[in-house]
């Protein structure tokens, strides 16, 4: 393998599997739904690098790019490649503890695009949901059980406070699974790539943190009634039932029947009520 002969050994920490499948690659670049040549090109980031396949691609293709690259020893060798390019910047070290830094010293990406860690890739693309920066677009290579966990419908055993939270900003689509196979080295579990386009007709309390904690509440725990969830959170058991009742809901459901859509309406219910 390439890697090892240049010296390079993956760190089991940083949960790293490359995706070495080109035809794979270029099956997910193609979802960044790029515009053509006669636009601006557009600025996107890159979650997790490593020895810079997808890289090369999108610098091939004319993006601006921003790569976060936690391992000092890809990192290296990325600065050594690309560093001299004017549209590629690198931040190296932790994605959750430098994409603030980021952000503040250039404009929102356009994209957001990565095979992204499996033990913190919700916590990743939470972080960004929650901290505001939502482009038009993001593209990510992830667990099979956390896609899963991101496409689910109400009433999914998948069905989550986290559903919820990409689904109020996003629409979400698995576009299609990766065998192990086509990563070095192989993980133990199937892959599957998730596009997610960002949502014109988004509820307006979506990204509010209110709402997530909101939902978070809601979703506690499992087999009690959103009544009972929500009241452990303080709502007011008087203001919960006015509002399921002018929503039409029953008085008994859990939060895993309910659509985006209507926990956003019993929220903005509530939060007119002054809980």
């Amino acid at each position: 393998m390439l890697l090892e002969s240049m010296g390079f050994a993956m760190q089991k920490r940083f949960g790293q599997n490359f995706l070495v499948n080109q035809g794979a690659r270029q099956r997910l670049f193609k979802l960044l739904a790029l515009p053509g040549s006669d636009q601006p090109p557009p600025r996107c980031w890159e979650i997790g690098p490593g020895f810079g396949a997808m890289t090369a691609l999108a610098l091939d293709a004319g993006l601006d790019l921003s790569a976060f690259e936690i391992d000092h020893g890809f990192a290296r060798f990325l600065t050594d490649v690309y560093g001299s390019l004017p549209t590629f910047r690198l931040y190296e070290g932790d994605f959750l503890a430098t994409w603030r830094r980021a952000r503040a010293e250039q404009p929102a990406p356009d994209c957001i695009f990565g095979n992204l860690p499996y033990n913190v890739a919700s916590a990743m693309i939470a972080a960004l949901l929650e901290g505001g920066l939502t482009p038009p677009r993001m593209v990510f290579t992830i667990q099979k059980e956390a896609a899963e966990r991101m496409t689910a419908k109400p009433g999914d055993k998948d069905y989550s406070s986290f559903t919820v939270l990409c689904h109020s900003l996003y629409r979400v689509r698995k576009a299609f699974d990766l065998s192990a196979g086509m990563f070095w080295p192989q993980p133990r579990v199937v892959s599957s790539v998730v596009a997610m386009e960002l949502r014109a007709d988004a509820p307006s309390c979506a990204g509010d943190k209110k709402f997530t904690r909101f939902t978070r509440s809601a979703f506690a725990a499992r087999r009690k009634t959103l009544r009972n969830n929500l009241k452990a959170s303080g709502i007011a058991e008087a203001a919960f039932d006015a509002a399921v009742e002018s929503l039409g809901l029953a008085p008994d459901v859990r939060a895993e029947r309910l659509s985006v859509e209507q926990l956003a309406s019993l929220f903005q219910l509530l939060e007119q009520a002054g809980r």
